[in-house]
């Protein structure tokens, strides 16, 4: 393959907010399985599910890309194509959103990864801090970064993960992706986070007292790799 020219696409002048349920497509099923309380107990379909949606959200941010022309050697001559510039690294939170995680690696298969340990912390009168145990990430510097997680619920572990690694790392772009969020998470993160660009499955109104998303879908961890112990 040999490259031709040199941006094809320009980097995003404002910041995207996509909700793939506002228009009907195949998504919707898939959508709909992962919120089924009877189709949860297969864990291998929950998991494919995720995985599908991510495959999607992955092909919906492609287009946002930067892009070179390149010429490629057919059999039978040269076809010209418009090419990623650069493979984006994807982020993922553990462990709940891995499954999401492998759907962009799906379609971004040339991507490295990051992966991240945070973890609600609760008091004794009912609040919770965000830990962020570890990060294992590549360079960042001058990266588009995609930091996915099944659910953004009141987005603040987002929010201190992207905090941390922008402290960190000059990022070109962050891409934040979820399946279902909450209206609280949203705000949360567009205060917070106002370069962030936003890519989400679909959105629910409501949270419980605990910070669970209502209707939601539940503990998608447990549901993907079986219920935690500790």
């Amino acid at each position: 393959m040999i490259v031709l020219e040199k941006l094809r696409v320009k980097p995003l002048d404002l910041c995207m907010f996509f909700v793939l349920n506002k228009t009907n497509t195949i998504a919707n099923k898939f959508l709909a399985e992962l919120r089924d309380v009877t189709v949860q107990q297969d864990q291998l379909r929950f998991r494919r599910n995720q995985e599908r949606i991510g495959e999607i959200l992955a092909y919906e941010i492609s287009k946002k890309l930067r892009y070179i022309g390149s010429e490629v050697q057919t059999p039978l001559g040269i076809a010209s194509v418009n090419v990623p510039r650069e493979q984006p690294v994807l982020g993922t939170i553990l462990r709940a959103g891995l499954p999401f995680h492998q759907g962009f690696l799906n379609f971004f298969d040339g991507s490295p990864s990051a992966f991240i340990t945070a973890y609600r912390k609760v008091r004794k009168n009912g609040d919770f801090i965000i830990n962020i145990d570890h990060i294992a990430t590549p360079n960042l510097d001058g990266r588009v970064v995609i930091l996915c997680d099944t659910m953004l619920a009141t987005g603040r572990s987002m929010v201190e993960v992207c905090k941390q690694l922008i402290a960190t790392y000059a990022i070109k772009e962050i891409h934040i992706a979820a399946i279902i969020a909450s209206t609280e998470g949203i705000e949360h993160v567009k205060a917070n986070l106002p370069k962030a660009h936003l890519w989400i499955g679909a959105i629910d109104e409501e949270m419980t007292s605990k910070a669970y998303i209502v209707p939601g879908l539940g503990d998608a961890g447990d549901l993907a790799f079986g219920e935690k112990v500790i």
